[in-house]
């Protein structure tokens, strides 16, 4: 992982969080369509189809481009109570992300994701299994096998030494990737209206 980002506040410091929240259950869609006056991809994203709710992910952004994908706050495998029990980087039958080969400045052989792309699936001991996905277009530069190993550092440092996988977006993309995620103050604002709607 980006040197920087291992110590104790070294998220903060030296990368910019935005937020990809997965769908917040029925109306979300409509609360988005009124803040927004249509359905734009802010709005869509606030649905997201493929997310379940509350399943959301922070891509964290450092100035030289890199992307280090981890979980939100929010997460439900960061609630208490829960124990991972898998993670599995094994996406199908042909593709396993344990498999991305990268050599060269120019990142040759780095596996390409789009912003759906699956990163790996963490299964937890209450049976519930949960799909990380990528958030933003770019190459695989590495995932994070200490996770394996170790999956309690996804739970306990979740921004650092737990984090999933690291992508590199095209330079001509590197501004517009963020598009469609939320900022840390927007995604507070998300947090917020959750809990509102849940009591």
């Amino acid at each position: 992982m980006a040197e920087g980002a291992a110590g104790p506040g070294g998220a903060e410091r030296y990368f910019t969080r935005w937020y990809k929240p997965g769908r917040a259950g029925p109306g979300w869609a409509e609360e988005g369509r009124l803040r927004c006056g249509a359905l734009t991809p802010l709005c869509a994203l606030l649905a997201d189809v493929k997310g379940r709710p509350c399943e959301d992910f922070c891509v964290l952004q450092h100035s030289n481009r890199i992307c280090v994908i981890t979980l939100a706050e929010a997460h439900p495998l960061l609630q208490s109570g829960k124990t991972i029990k898998n993670i599995n980087y094994q996406i199908s039958a042909n593709c396993s992300r344990l498999q991305n080969k990268v050599s060269g400045k120019s990142k040759r052989g780095a596996q390409f994701l789009t912003e759906l792309a699956p990163l790996c699936r963490i299964s937890s001991s209450d049976g519930e299994e949960y799909t990380i996905y990528s958030c933003i277009r770019g190459r695989l530069i590495e995932v994070n096998e200490n996770i394996l190993s170790n999956p309690a550092l996804l739970q306990e440092k979740p921004s650092t030494e737990g984090y999933i996988a690291v992508v590199l977006p095209k330079f001509e993309e590197s501004k517009s990737i963020t598009q469609g995620l939320l900022t840390q103050k927007e995604y507070e604002e998300v947090l917020l209206k959750r809990r509102s709607s849940a009591s």
